[in-house]
């Protein structure tokens, strides 16, 4: 009877402790789960109201489009934080078949078009990021889009108002882009930065508590347990079996109660630990990824250290040449030194085989060739390899010496009255404050670098402006060009010019202050130097700049911006702006694009800069039909050839090289002319005449190392000058301050001046936005002295010198003038 009794029980007690809910739950964990309720009631409602605010800005924007495009929530998830704008638009395809009508889709910060609404489907004919575009108006009913050069639309609206909405939507879209890749770039540094010291007591502190709490349950239900097996104990022999029921029922009871607490413990403890444990994995995994990433280049850097070890144990073992030697079988793997191969090689260099593109497509030949999203766009790869061969080196050593003197004499090509200023000839030295370069650029690898705020540590005190100006250290090249009769010459001149531009960063590896939005930098040395020049930062996302030179008898000018990305072991900037010359006299015309600079040894090792690519300098106006191609090698431990090489060829208008360059951009270039052609039609054969050397770099004091390794030219560009504009680079606090040797005040200025960018970027946003729920057009930012008009010959918008900055000098009329600094 008792066996019995007691399994009825035990089944009954097993059941209320498995499936019975707790009715005297602690008043701690009530007060747990009500904090916790609130919190998620709290967080319903702070959702609740974005999404109404969403759901307003889109009726809004809805009412103020046309009959034929809608705008709507994005999200089909429930997420109405994006917009949508759809409608038909004519888009540019080519002269053949002109406009075409084109159905449009904005979403997500891309514009995106098919050829009906049916396609929408499939697959897009085309798309372009607003992230970084330049939307240009360019009469009542056509725009433009464009993200720097690589893609281009060219749109056109059934009338201005239609226009102007698609216009407005998508400088939203883009400043919603920016925002949201911003905050996604924020979000993923709080996850994989490291926890401060004070979050992580905060975690540890309240873990502990869980986990006494947990023993607490525990020591409860050990307490409970003993207690109840002991009244089933007494249950077996007693008489009483009423009273002791109801003794066992009251002890089952308090277990029951002990164990749903102990259940609650054990939720809220895992709860906690698996919310925190998805944060350190996320952590621990950035940081296994970094740790193999630095394992991989010093792997390579060990690879390439025994490669080279082993190349110089080859060299020294080999034995001096007294005469006629074989030639070694293993000569891939030969190492040479820049310096030594320079000198050795310098009579073979002049005989060099260079590819040329055949065909190439003009910039801005028509409006869909820089755009790669348009049907049937494709340029031509093929290339024709040409021989150069160098004859009649007699009378080389007296060439190159007349020329050179002529090239490097200072003073000017026409006299003039005009009193010459003495400048400064070095800056002050700079001063040595340790770093940890790791802790800054371990979180940097795969992001722009405009977008990374840096310390002046990494900088020189000197701007973007400024160091655009150093272009223009040898224009005594386009002096020379400007006096020269033959059209493929005053090529090869202006070639030389391009390639002179680089030869300060041989030693510079400073990174120059990114020029605030309006900043300008004026450069006058009429009086010693024959030209001025003006620059202006005209954009801010993405980076532009544009920039005026004028000379004796010629003009220059170029829009420069950039895409730069930090991998690790290495730095690549590639500039995708266009610069141009032009000489009045002659009506010729040339341009260009800069080649790819890139910068090792970031983490290990001494900084170097190294420029490779090719260049094609093509003629227009008058020169059309001439170009110049360069061939920019890039720098190899294992060759023969000479380190920091370019070599290139000026072709006239029938494809026929008159003119070869050689040299090396941080040295010299050399110069000669076509004698004779033989070979084939596909692989010519140009044997040369004598070579001089049209251009010498002049190195810089022996000291500079203790000032940035600037030039003499360089120092005295941040110089402070009177009269000019209030936004000059020399007027900025923070590069004045690093100028100064207080990096600790200029690192304070900079994230000051920075700070102020943005609050005024975001005010601009915030009214944009306001115009566009109110219906009305918004003026996007337009530059004091460039405008942005249509290119010459062209469908490209450009930005143009006004000419008014000078006049505004002499009268010091800064009225226009933004307050950028302050």
């Amino acid at each position: 009877m008792l066996h019995a009794i007691k399994t009825a029980f035990a089944r009954r007690l097993k059941a209320t402790i498995l499936t019975g809910n707790n009715p005297t739950t602690t008043t701690n964990n009530l007060n747990h789960n009500k904090n916790k309720n609130n919190k998620n009631s709290e967080k319903r409602y702070d959702d609740a109201k974005s999404v109404a605010k969403h759901k307003k800005m889109s009726e809004t924007v809805s009412k103020s489009s046309s009959n034929n495009s809608s705008t709507a929530p994005a999200n089909n998830n429930g997420e109405s934080t994006e917009l949508i704008k759809t409608g038909w638009l004519l888009k540019w395809t080519n002269y053949l078949k002109g406009y075409q009508k084109r159905w449009f889709v904005l979403s997500n910060g891309v514009l995106s078009y098919y050829r009906n609404q049916a396609e929408m489907a499939q697959t897009c004919r085309g798309t372009i990021s607003l992230h970084g575009a330049l939307i240009h108006t360019v009469d009542s009913c056509t725009f433009v889009i464009s993200n720097g050069g690589t893609q281009q639309f060219h749109i056109k609206a059934a009338n201005e108002v239609e226009r102007q909405s698609w216009v407005t939507a998508m400088e939203l879209a883009k400043a919603k882009a920016i925002r949201a890749m911003e905050s996604e770039e924020e979000e993923e540094d709080e996850a994989t930065t490291a926890i401060a010291s004070e979050e992580l007591t905060n975690v540890v502190r309240e873990l502990v508590l869980k986990l006494e709490n947990l023993k607490t349950c525990y020591d409860l239900i050990t307490k409970h347990g003993v207690a109840l097996q002991r009244a089933l104990t007494e249950l077996e022999t007693g008489d009483d079996l009423a009273s002791k029921n109801k003794i066992v029922n009251e002890r089952a009871t308090l277990f029951r109660i002990s164990s749903n607490a102990m259940i609650n413990a054990c939720t809220d403890y895992l709860q906690t630990a698996q919310t925190q444990g998805h944060r350190w994995t996320k952590m621990l995994q950035h940081e296994r990824d970094q740790r193999l990433h630095l394992e991989e280049m010093v792997e390579q850097l060990a690879r390439q250290h025994s490669h080279l070890e082993q190349a110089a144990h080859r060299q020294s073992a080999r034995p001096l040449a007294t005469g006629a030697t074989s030639a070694s079988d293993d000569d891939e793997n030969e190492f040479f030194d820049a310096q030594e191969g320079a000198s050795i090689a310098s009579q073979e260099d002049q005989s060099f085989v260079i590819k040329i593109p055949l065909s190439t497509h003009r910039r801005n030949s028509n409006p869909d060739v820089t755009g790669s999203s348009s049907e049937g766009e494709e340029g031509s790869s093929e290339t024709q390899q040409v021989l150069v061969v160098a004859e009649n080196q007699d009378k080389l050593q007296a060439m190159d010496q007349t020329d050179r003197v002529s090239i490097n004499s200072s003073t000017p090509l026409v006299t003039t009255p005009k009193a010459v200023k003495k400048r400064r000839t070095r800056v002050p030295e700079k001063p040595n404050y340790p770093l940890n370069l790791w802790s800054i650029i371990k979180n940097c690898i795969g992001k722009d670098l405009s977008k990374i705020p840096m310390p002046v540590n990494f900088n020189e005190p000197l701007s973007m402006l400024q160091r655009l100006a150093e272009d223009f250290e040898y224009a005594e090249l386009l002096d020379k060009a400007a006096q020269c009769k033959d059209p493929c010459e005053q090529l090869a001149y202006v070639a030389a010019f391009t390639i002179s531009s680089y030869s300060t960063t041989s030693n510079r590896t400073g990174k120059p202050f990114n020029p605030l939005l309006g900043e300008t930098f004026e450069c006058d040395r009429t009086d010693d130097l024959g030209w001025k020049l003006m620059s202006e930062q005209v954009s801010h996302h993405p980076p532009m700049a544009a920039q005026f030179c004028e000379g004796r008898g010629w003009r220059c000018w170029q829009e420069f911006t950039m895409t730069s990305k930090f991998r690790g072991k290495y730095i690549q900037v590639v500039p995708l702006g266009h610069a141009h010359v032009e000489f009045p006299a002659t009506g010729n015309k040339y341009s260009w694009r800069k080649v790819t600079t890139t910068v090792h040894n970031i983490i290990v090792g001494k900084l170097w800069v190294d420029h490779h690519g090719d260049m094609e300098i093509v003629g227009l106006n008058n020169a059309e039909g001439i170009k110049c191609h360069l061939k920019y090698l890039p720098y190899s431990y294992f060759t023969r050839d000479t380190q920091r090489r370019v070599k290139g060829v000026v072709m006239d208008r029938s494809n026929q090289v008159k003119w070869v360059l050689n040299g090396t951009w941080d040295t010299k270039m050399e110069l000669a002319p076509v004698t004779s052609t033989s070979g084939s039609i596909e692989n010519p054969v140009y044997k040369t005449g004598n070579y001089k050397t049209i251009w010498t770099r002049r190195l810089p004091p022996e000291d500079c190392d203790r000032y940035y390794n600037f030039t003499t030219f360089a120092c005295q560009l941040n110089e402070p000058e009177p009269d000019v504009a209030p936004t000059d680079s020399r007027c900025r606090p923070d590069q004045r301050l690093m100028e100064n040797a207080n990096w600790n005040e200029s690192n304070v200025e900079k994230v000051r001046l920075e700070e102020n960018q943005r609050a005024r970027r975001r005010q601009r946003e915030a009214e944009a936005e306001q115009a566009a729920a109110e219906g009305r057009p918004y003026p996007p930012y337009e530059p004091v002295w460039f405008e942005k008009k249509q290119e010459q010959g062209t469908d490209q918008l450009v930005h143009v010198f006004k000419e008014q900055y000078w006049d505004c000098k002499a009268k010091q009329d800064w009225s226009r003038c933004p307050d950028i600094f302050n």
